[in-house]
């Protein structure tokens, strides 16, 4: 069993389709078969409302119950703080993504995978491998 953290895109691509909803469907259907982990952060669930939050407040409440069936929510706590501090010394990795960065590292995940390239070639501590969705097929 491995634990995957999905930056929030993934779930946009898997809820909403688009050109990467088939990849990101198998990567999900892969995952269920080797009975992995999918670990996200609070910080996708607020960022996965913003648009259905202008339609209406039931949608935005079912996108956040489709996660929740799926993914364990990690909070931006005190110890993700503090790993998001070392995080931000590199300041090239944008706020948004050192918060998904420090929630994947404090929930000690194997897997980051996001479909930001740039993240790719970041080591950060408590997370074991930062890949992109193109190459986690590989």
């Amino acid at each position: 069993m491995t634990r995957v953290f999905w930056d929030t895109n993934l779930f946009i691509y898997l809820f909403e389709g688009g050109p990467f909803g088939p990849d990101v469907r198998r990567l999900r259907e892969r995952m269920l078969s080797r009975a992995d982990v999918l670990v996200t952060s609070a910080l996708t669930l607020g960022e996965l409302q913003v648009l259905p939050l202008r339609t209406s407040a039931s949608e935005a409440e079912r996108a956040l119950e489709a996660v929740r069936r799926v993914a364990t929510i990690v909070p931006f706590d005190e110890q993700a703080s503090r790993r998001y501090a070392a995080i931000r010394q590199d300041r090239a990795i944008k706020p948004a993504d050192a918060i998904q960065l420090a929630c994947a590292a404090a929930a000690g995940v194997d897997l980051f995978i996001t479909n930001d390239d740039r993240l790719s070639s970041r080591n950060v501590p408590g997370v074991k491998f930062i890949t992109s969705l193109e190459r986690a097929f590989l």
